[in-house]
């Protein structure tokens, strides 16, 4: 598999669904192990891979086509190599999914099949495609300047505001983020915040959290931008799929008094692989999938 590939990691109960994207198709295949995982609600990777041994087995014996539609490409596994694993396509994870007679699978069926041309689903797409994008010139990273041109990328064509700061004041949870009518203000200081090693990047990246500068949409830019922001100054970034939504929320929720169990969060996470497409994807993946309602 090239650096070309499009991996995207899907979430269903908080649980991966890895899948691979074929440019020659033009469709995505979808690990098989983390189906069966997902349908038979097991942690247990042996049990799971037994599992899937022993219905196909039986698959094969009834001649059932789904056998034959598999398809093996190498996926990532979580000691970071990459293995040669089932997969199938949009209509097979359909065929399996109705071999597990549960209510599992009928919910999973519900989320799997549902359309995503919803605002996060088409923003979604946006950002991965951001990898491929010249849209920030070097000198502008860290800038407020470049996290607008993300936000206006992502959610272009979605809100009428993409790009803009907002001009009315927001709060989540109680928190009242920055004052709209000093926002101005407010966001030049961060800008001029120095950011020349990972804390002062993590206090700047934290500053910009408090500011909100977007009626919606902040979290997801503010990742990208710091990101961003790591890579410039350190060569590295965040490798997401290490850092549970539960942990980066609490981390989040606690950053406005103290930064440092984000930091510390953020620090065992970070990866030099700032060229690698799976990695960005990756973090696309997860980034949405904090935002999600719980």
């Amino acid at each position: 598999m090239s650096d070309t590939t499009k991996i995207s990691i899907r979430f269903f109960d908080d649980r991966e669904v890895r899948a691979v994207w074929d440019e020659e198709n033009n469709k995505w295949w979808f690990s098989v192990l983390d189906i069966v995982a997902v349908l038979t609600s097991q942690n247990d990777y042996t049990k799971t891979r037994n599992y899937w041994k022993y219905l196909k087995t039986k698959l094969k014996k009834e001649r059932n086509e789904l056998v034959s539609a598999t398809n093996q490409l190498k996926l990532m596994a979580t000691d970071g190599k990459r293995y040669l694993t089932d997969t199938l396509d949009y209509d097979g994870v359909i065929a399996l999914a109705k071999h597990f007679p549960n209510n599992k699978a009928v919910k999973f069926l519900d989320w799997f099949t549902y359309s995503d041309n919803s605002i996060d689903g088409q923003s979604k797409k946006k950002a991965y495609s951001l990898f491929e994008s010249n849209l920030i010139d070097e000198e502008e990273i860290g800038r407020t300047k470049s996290l607008q041109k993300i936000h206006a990328y992502i959610f272009g064509g979605l809100y009428d505001f993409a790009g803009q700061i907002r001009q009315k004041n927001i709060s989540k949870g109680g928190f009242q983020f920055a004052v709209a009518q000093f926002l101005g203000n407010t966001l030049q200081q961060i800008e001029q915040m120095p950011e020349e090693n990972f804390e002062e990047i993590v206090d700047k990246y934290v500053e910009m959290n408090i500011a909100h500068p977007f009626m919606e949409g902040n979290g997801r830019s503010t990742r990208i931008w710091l990101d961003l922001i790591l890579k410039k100054r350190l060569k590295q970034c965040v490798d997401w799929s290490k850092i549970s939504k539960n942990d980066y929320m609490s981390a989040m929720i606690q950053s406005s008094v103290s930064s440092a169990g984000l930091k510390s969060l953020l620090k065992d996470a970070l990866t030099d692989e700032i060229h690698s497409r799976e990695m960005f994807m990756k973090g696309i993946d997860y980034s949405y999938y904090y935002e999600e309602n719980e």
